[in-house]
């Protein structure tokens, strides 16, 4: 895995505000994340830090952002200490933290701001299998919502500590990332809770691309589920596979929105079952 200063140009869905970004350094973090928080701060939103250390620590990493003193004072920019708020191996419960930033968006907009903006170091948060499993699951179930809402999020993550494997999995699942080499992004898309698939998914993605299903899928409901895939450049049979598996495991119907020809071709030619493709423009 490599990174890039910046989300490719050719990022998919660059309006988004979901973004994964790998660091090496601590310092990394934060520059990168004073200038998110500063971006969320000119659009009016409520901005909060979160990294391990202590509240002093965090606020002092804050000082570079002009005004900050008057930002503090009105309850614009806030932090929260990831060491006072999770112990060691503790496991995200996905609903629980989408219900805890929905409050908290909500409580943004209330206060006279026009949403919420979060940068978090999350690291310590996926180090063991359970932890990373559960936390691509909030990752995907929250960017769902972003999707529909004012929050948006940067998700860090310390490339030295966790590893590319980790990482690329982590990045798979945002719409938005530093992480060049992850040939697809499965996130979600606009405010009907439709799902979007971005990217390529080809003999990189064998592995990856099932990993991703498996921890996202199970929240979709039944029924119809639309995955805007008109971000989608190529897919081979392995991918259609996978996801008519995910399908019949749990019960819908993915109704693949695309602007190619070849995955209908695909799906007939192959008897897919659980798929139906609509060409669009």
């Amino acid at each position: 895995m490599s990174q890039s200063s910046a989300p490719p140009a050719t990022a998919p869905r660059q309006g988004r505000g979901h973004l994964c970004w790998a660091f090496t350094e601590p310092g990394e973090f934060f520059t990168r994340a004073r200038e998110f928080l500063s971006e969320g701060l000119a659009a009016g939103k409520q901005v909060c830090l979160i990294a391990p250390g202590s509240d002093r620590s965090l606020l002092d990493e804050l000082r570079p952002i002009a005004g900050i003193d008057a930002l503090l004072e009105r309850g614009a920019v806030r932090v929260r200490s990831l060491d006072t708020v999770y112990g060691d191996g503790d496991v995200v419960e996905p609903e629980e933290q989408v219900g805890f930033y929905t409050a908290e968006t909500e409580r943004a907009v209330a206060d006279g701001f026009t949403g919420l903006r979060v940068a978090a170091e999350a690291t310590e948060l996926v180090r063991t299998p359970a932890q990373l499993g559960a936390f691509a699951r909030y990752e995907h179930a929250v960017d769902r919502y972003m999707a529909a809402s004012t929050f948006d999020a940067m998700c860090a993550y310390s490339l030295p500590d966790l590893g590319a494997d980790a990482v690329d999995r982590l990045a798979a699942m945002h719409p938005r990332t530093n992480v060049d080499t992850v040939p697809f992004h499965l996130h979600g898309w606009g405010g009907s809770g439709a799902v979007a698939l971005d990217g390529e998914l080809d003999s990189r993605s064998r592995e990856l691309f099932p990993w991703a299903l498996d921890h996202a899928a199970g929240g979709w409901g039944r029924g119809e589920v639309v995955v805007d895939a008109r971000g989608l450049t190529f897919t081979d049979h392995h991918g259609l596979l996978r996801l008519a598996e995910q399908a019949e495991r749990h019960g819908f119907t993915a109704v693949l929105r695309t602007r190619a020809s070849s995955p209908a071709r695909l799906v007939d030619m192959l008897g897919i079952r659980r798929v139906r493709v609509e060409q669009v423009a």
